[in-house]
């Protein structure tokens, strides 16, 4: 009895022992080696964020270097993907070198507006997470040799939207532009009004469209440049205004977007209806330009504007 009770005891104490090597090397299994050190997949480094793209339309892969290089155009379908201002100056002006004007006009929450969050909350949450200090900057210096006065969009702040701030910059801009004699182009990007700003902010269309007139008037050029997306209070006033409006490929531009449109109307649209190829079909546009050509062809303009 004694002896089957031992072996029974020995029985188990091995299946045990089994069991335990078996979680063992399930556990192993987890682990990499790595210089001859085991570590876990809990160490395992990730990629750092921003280093890949995908096109939105080809769903080519690239690296972010190789992207910035060939000027944020996809190499395989040639998608111009949404830039700010830093990228646009950067591809535009001569070796980078521009003078930032009214940077330091802040926007202001005059009516202690609340949405989902309080207007002014809002603002200081990206201020205090990005370099900007409000939907447009404007920067003056000089594009192959010819100086020319930019204004130039962030949709990363609120959605590149027209506020007092904008307004007043723009039109000090087109004041800049009348004392020393320089064009003017604006490149939009925008969702289109502030609607935390309300009135304030529907006041910029009449705003800005008095002060082209100005500049119409001292017979100096505004080219408005029309990317991907322009909509809303933009294009219903400075942005198709220009003496030329012209705008990068594929890029949906309109008041009211199209999904509110065949909402309203409840009819199919037509196919690429508001991208930048069907409004120059129509007659909104008066040419498309790549983004690679847009340094050589604005200096070009610049010289036929003058002569």
């Amino acid at each position: 009895m004694k002896k089957e009770f031992e072996e029974d005891l020995e029985a188990n104490l091995t299946g045990e022992e089994e069991v335990q090597h078996e979680d063992a090397a399930r556990r192993s299994w987890f682990k990499r080696k790595k210089k001859g050190i085991l570590t876990s997949t809990a160490d395992k480094k990730e990629t750092p964020e921003g280093l890949w793209n995908k096109c939105p339309n080809c769903n080519l892969i690239s690296t972010t270097s190789d992207l910035k290089e060939n000027l944020f155009v996809c190499p395989k379908c040639s998608y111009h993907h949404r830039i700010g201002s830093d990228e646009y100056y950067e591809i535009v002006f001569d070796n980078n070198e521009y003078t930032e004007l009214f940077g330091n006009i802040l926007s202001k929450d005059f009516l202690n507006f609340t949405d989902l969050k309080n207007y002014q909350k809002r603002l200081d949450d990206i201020h205090a997470k990005t370099d900007l200090k409000d939907s447009m900057r404007v920067a003056v210096g000089k594009v192959n040799g010819e100086g020319i006065v930019i204004a130039c969009m962030d949709f990363e702040f609120i959605g590149g939207s027209l506020g007092s701030v904008m307004g007043e910059k723009f039109s000090r801009a087109v004041d800049h532009c009348i004392e020393h004699r320089l064009p003017f182009l604006v490149i939009s990007k925008s969702g289109g009004a502030r609607m935390m700003e309300s009135a304030f902010s529907l006041m910029q269309l009449a705003k800005t469209s008095g002060k082209l007139s100005q500049l119409s008037d001292a017979q100096l050029p505004y080219i408005s440049l029309l990317t991907d997306p322009t909509f809303g209070g933009i294009s219903a006033s400075f942005g198709m205004l220009g003496d030329l409006n012209i705008a990068e490929p594929g890029a949906l531009i309109g008041f009211a977007g199209p999904r509110v449109i065949k909402e309203t109307i409840k009819k199919d649209l037509p196919e690429g209806f508001q991208r930048s190829e069907f409004l120059l079909e129509h007659g909104f546009l008066d040419f498309i330009i790549d983004r690679k050509l847009l340094k050589d062809k604005l200096s070009q303009l610049i010289i036929l504007f003058k002569n």
